[in-house]
């Protein structure tokens, strides 16, 4: 691989293969459905792989639906906060099922999208998130119907209800509970439903999560409503299947030694950047000698981390950050002009394939 140049984004199907292995599971103890989170992974490079696994796609807008649908198949799950007309119009003709986000949405687009498979976002009131900003159950949140009466009066009009009420959560016993208060205070309207989507945000296929008890809990939910469960995994089903391999470009001194490298937390890996989080690195090893990794662009609070590494970096030295697939890739810019990542993919066999460059040209019609 010495001979691809970097910064590049570099996917493992073997370890991206481990989640989906996961995900195939969890469909057969369970019964429940997964379909990919767009939102949080679209590079469609890999879908051959994932679709093996996977019942289909779910989207936040018009763009990541036709994509889904375009590029991966399966079902096409079609949501957005806000949909306009144009939109709707055009995403009825492709989606499996159209899910809307308030009880107006719906009331405004039922004469273009009557006799589809329709869906309600709820809000429950309930949630799991270490962010406030990703918090779909936050104080003033759009996101979902709160009023029960509303979705009520929505029933004859549709046929299924998304909860999506978690953020990273690997607690089973919170999931647990809050699955139960969702049949407590839902039932009555789940009973009446053909499917419901419990949404993404769950760490299912990390090391040591109970699957079992995952299960179990899924099953119990879809048979005590006669109702097909849905997950929407996004980080669950590509989590630890990433790196954004760098090279080391100039080393300084400011009472620390900081490494610059040829990517940029700002422009390549957003996510961090904005819940004021540090990546992991996957290589060098860690050690004792302190450095800091730090982005090329001018902004000045754009570092990848403080790190204990086993030996100082020098000029040309190769630093991989890990875990970089999920809300990672989606949100790549070009600020400060830097060069967007290439995407190389190392495939089942072994095989590494550079899928995508990117250039100047890419840069300039990004613009005007």
């Amino acid at each position: 691989m010495t001979e691809l140049a970097t910064p590049y984004y570099l996917i493992d199907e073997s370890r991206l293969k481990r989640n989906l292995e996961i995900i195939r599971q969890v469909r057969e103890r369970s019964g429940a459905k997964s379909v990919l989170a767009l939102k949080c992974f679209s590079t469609w490079c890999v879908f051959d792989l994932m679709r093996q696994y996977m019942d289909g796609t779910t989207s936040s807008s018009l763009y990541e639906a036709r994509l889904g649908h375009e590029e991966f198949g399966g079902e096409t799950h079609a949501y957005s906060v806000g949909f306009s007309r144009a939109e709707v119009l055009a995403v009825r003709e492709f989606a499996d099922k159209l899910i809307f986000n308030s009880v107006s949405q719906l009331r405004q687009f039922y004469p273009e999208v009557a006799g589809l498979n329709l869906g309600l976002r709820v809000n429950p009131g309930i949630s799991y998130s270490r962010f406030d900003l990703a918090d779909p159950a936050r104080r003033y949140s759009r996101l979902g119907v709160r009023n029960k009466a509303e979705i009520s009066e929505a029933l004859p009009w549709i046929k299924g209800l998304m909860f999506h009420f978690n953020c990273e959560n690997a607690d089973i016993e919170h999931f647990r509970a809050a699955l139960a208060t969702i049949g407590r205070e839902y039932g009555e309207l789940l009973h009446r439903m053909e499917w419901v989507s419990l949404g993404g945000g769950l760490s299912f296929t990390q090391e040591g999560y109970p699957l079992e008890t995952f299960c179990e809990a899924l099953r119990t939910f879809g048979q005590s409503f006669d109702i097909q469960v849905y997950l929407e995994p996004g980080e669950a089903a590509v989590t630890q299947s990433t790196e954004l391999v760098t090279t080391v470009l100039d080393v300084v001194h400011n009472e620390i030694d900081i490494a610059i490298v040829d990517a940029s937390l700002e422009a390549h890996m957003l996510d961090h950047l904005i819940y004021r989080t540090n990546p992991r690195l996957a290589s060098p090893p860690p050690g004792e000698h302190r450095m800091m990794i730090a982005g090329r662009t001018c902004l000045a609070g754009d570092v990848f981390g403080d790190f204990k590494l086993a030996c100082p970096l020098q000029i040309g030295d190769e630093v991989r950050i890990a875990d970089a697939g999920g809300y990672t890739m989606v949100q790549v810019n070009w600020f400060n002009g830097v060069s967007m990542p290439a995407i190389v993919v190392r495939r089942l066999d072994g095989q590494v394939e550079c899928v995508r460059t990117f250039g100047y040209e890419d840069f300039k019609r990004s613009l005007s």
